[in-house]
């Protein structure tokens, strides 16, 4: 028989109702327990998807013997706090993206979880997506050629200026680098890995976080990544990875559920579609438990030391774009 996983939510917003709604269509999964700062709130959405567990108080919810694994979908701010408090109590975490807003938070989290030997992951949904797969096994069986270049984007119309907002206010990790174009700088590390050279620019807020980021990076081999995010407007957020024999375009909004194709000289597109029925979360939930059934610390495919250099490279673009917290 297998084990149910049972699940506690720590900030019951909008991510975490799209992460229940897809938890519900995982197997051998169950919302456990929520904890939120308003129990009121925190009620309404354990109401909602019948978990049988709410507490104002995380360390409260930390206690409850069966349970198994904590989603962290708080502001950015406090991510670092309540994963050194999950994984001090001994609860696998998966937190939401970025999961430390500096490389030093990160690398107190990833010692935490390595020596106290509790499973760790960041929450970075894409890379489990059916088309991330796809994409990497293309790449790998090498019908592209060599990766020479990647392009990618992510934006969006803030629908409010207010810079008390989660998305202006430097107090809550706010800013378009964090937020969205973390996407694209994931997808430049999957595929190219570490840059040599960084160079960044960025429009900035009153508030002193930035509102657009463009970025380019070169790697050894004469590879590069030209990337942008911005919440001044609706872009197609799509990617381009470029190769010696071809091309691949990933569709808007790329970092989704979503499609691609393959651009080869001399022939049409090769068009891959995927069907899917949850907003994409199910796939990283899938992917933890798989991990905690066999008994891993950290995530083959999405390791801590992958999250921990990409916070370094998030770092060092702030640091050249003048973004300072």
């Amino acid at each position: 028989m297998q084990k149910t996983f049972r699940w506690g939510v720590i900030g019951p917003g909008k991510i975490a109702h799209q992460f229940a709604q897809d938890l519900e269509q995982v197997p051998n999964a169950q919302l456990f327990a929520i904890a939120g700062r308003n129990q009121e709130r925190a009620q309404r959405f354990a109401d909602v998807y019948n978990a049988p567990h709410t507490f104002t108080d995380v360390a409260d919810m930390l206690t409850l013997p069966e349970l198994d694994v904590v989603y962290i979908a708080t502001p950015h701010t406090s991510h670092c706090t309540y994963t050194l408090q999950c994984l001090e109590a001994g609860k696998a975490v998966l937190c939401e993206k970025p999961w430390a807003m500096n490389q030093a938070e990160a690398a107190q989290m990833r010692d935490l979880a390595q020596t106290k030997k509790v499973f760790l992951m960041e929450a970075i949904w894409t890379r489990f997506l059916p088309t991330t797969k796809k994409i990497l096994e293309l790449i790998e069986a090498d019908v592209i050629g060599t990766v020479q270049s990647v392009k990618a984007d992510f934006g969006f119309r803030a629908q409010t200026m207010d810079m008390e907002s989660r998305l202006f206010n430097p107090a809550l990790g706010g800013g378009s680098l964090l937020d969205i174009g973390l996407y694209p700088v994931f997808l430049s590390q999957l595929l190219l890995g570490t840059p040599t050279k960084v160079q960044a620019a960025a429009r900035l807020a009153p508030t002193g976080v930035d509102t657009e980021t463009s970025i380019i990076l070169s790697y050894p081999g004469d590879q590069i990544a030209n990337l942008h995010c911005t919440f001044g407007a609706n872009t197609k957020t799509e990617a381009f990875i470029h190769g010696s024999k071809g091309s691949i375009h990933w569709h808007g909004r790329w970092h989704e559920p979503s499609h691609f194709s393959v651009l080869m000289p001399d022939q049409g597109p090769d068009n891959y579609f995927f069907e899917h029925t949850t907003h994409g979360y199910s796939y990283e939930a899938i992917r933890v438990q798989e991990c905690l059934a066999a008994g891993l610390i950290e995530c083959p495919e999405l390791p801590l030391d992958f999250s921990y250099r990409m916070t370094q490279l998030l770092d060092n673009i702030r640091i050249e774009a003048g973004i300072i917290y």
